[in-house]
């Protein structure tokens, strides 16, 4: 069996169809930040003070963690280069922690993360519907929306770029009946992690032999659910994880089993959660605004309930158009925002203020109504032809925009820490 186990590991990558990791970043000549409702983009910063302390404490070199920001939403936060632009910004400045939580394996098509590359054998993969208003059964999944179902020998592989070594591995799932025992392959060391018996989840996690870029899970037998896979890495410094489902909406989380949202919560211990929902549910022509309100709300109390250390920060729902209209904004006067985008964007604004949650304006840091259409007419357009989604240059730029926010709001509250301590102005 060992000798089977090897040989898949060794062709691993090169049957499961790979994905590779896109990097570098280059510089574009872009526009300027549009102004929006908050200064800065960020409205409620105070809300981040959390945050704030960990970073400050991070680059004084007396945390011993690293400090986590998780972002959870529809295909902007799945496709990671959004998030990907924010991990590489930070983890410039304070330092490479790790990639920090994936799906299990290859959840779609097309599944590109930064990073890190992703490939798997023998795997059943499996992911939630999305949720239509009146809600579906839906299988029981985590926060990445997926679940990866082993059959013996099933290989699951990451191989992480130079720079981002994996320390620490998680592993959030669940055994079968009769137990579930993974082999660990990393850094040439073979371990075994327990998923134990009987369905409940559970997060294990393995201290590893040595920094390594490369680690593989064999399933020991049928039945192994993994729900998520974490990688981190030094003790200090930044990690940004992404979690998204292309076409979510804010249903899509409520529906994340609640046994296996906190057991991954709780091993994960983020010290942000960053909600970037509202492009799906402003499409919505049947969006009820009281439903939707309340349906927020409660989103935000479940994520302070299972995760009380955690700050909250919403990303308002961005601009996005809707062809087959006439007398539209775009330029051809075919597209406009359907018009429950903005009630979501409104609802978001005044729910994050009454409850103390910080919100970046990302439809006014983009430049408004009908951006959507200006960006994608630009000589290197930075939406594609939707008008909803960003290209990789367009998010790249929306990204910096996102991550400068947060470290100008930062580097306010780091001053005024100074000034309250004596410093001088």
């Amino acid at each position: 069996m060992k000798a089977a186990q090897g040989a898949l590991i060794a062709v691993l990558m090169a049957v499961a169809a790979p994905v590779v990791a896109q990097t570098p970043y280059v510089a574009q000549t872009t526009p300027e930040p549009g102004v929006g409702v908050c200064p800065g983009g960020l409205c409620r910063p105070d809300a981040l003070d959390g945050v704030f302390e960990a970073l400050a404490a991070t680059e004084a070199g007396t945390r011993d963690r690293p400090v986590h920001i998780l972002q959870i939403g529809d295909s902007h936060t799945a496709g990671d280069r959004i998030t990907g632009k924010l991990r590489v910004d930070l983890q410039r400045r304070f330092g490479r922690a790790g990639r920090g939580v994936l799906p299990p394996g290859v959840p779609y098509e097309g599944y590109a993360p930064y990073q890190v590359t992703v490939g798997q054998r023998g795997w059943v993969m499996e992911n939630a519907p999305l949720q239509p208003p009146a809600g579906t059964p839906t299988p029981r999944t985590g926060l990445a929306g997926t679940r990866a179902t082993g059959t013996r020998d099933a290989v699951m592989g990451f191989d992480l770029e130079p720079g981002v070594e994996a320390t620490v591995l998680g592993v959030c799932g669940r055994g079968a009946a009769n137990g579930s025992v993974l082999s660990v392959e990393a850094g040439g060391v073979g371990r075994e992690l327990d998923l134990g018996r009987g369905g409940d989840a559970v997060c294990r996690e393995m201290i590893l032999p040595a920094p390594t870029r490369s680690v593989r899970l064999v399933a020991g037998g049928d039945g192994a659910v993994i729900d998520s896979v974490r990688l981190t890495g030094a003790a200090r410094g930044v990690t940004v994880s992404n979690l998204g489902r292309v076409g979510a909406s804010l249903r899509d989380l409520a529906a994340r089993d609640e046994a296996t949202v906190a057991a991954e919560l709780g091993a994960w211990r983020p010290d942000l959660i960053v909600l970037a929902y509202g492009v799906n549910d402003g499409f919505d022509d049947g969006l009820d605004g009281a439903a939707y309100e309340a349906l927020l709300r409660g989103q935000i109390a479940r994520m302070r309930r299972l995760a009380p250390g955690a700050a909250l920060m919403l990303l308002g729902a961005p601009d996005g158009l809707r062809g087959g209209v006439t007398g539209g904004c775009s330029a051809d006067g075919m597209r406009a925002p359907p018009p429950k985008l903005a009630v979501v964007r409104d609802v978001q604004r005044r729910v994050a203020a009454d409850l103390g949650v910080a919100f970046w304006d990302w439809h006014g840091r983009m430049g408004g109504d009908c951006s959507a259409d200006r960006l994608a007419l630009g000589a290197e357009p930075l939406m594609r032809g939707d008008r909803v989604h960003f290209t990789s240059a367009g998010a790249d730029w929306i990204g910096g925009i996102l991550s400068g926010d947060l470290m100008a709001a930062y580097d306010r509250w780091k001053a005024g820490q100074s000034l309250g301590q004596g410093g001088v102005e």
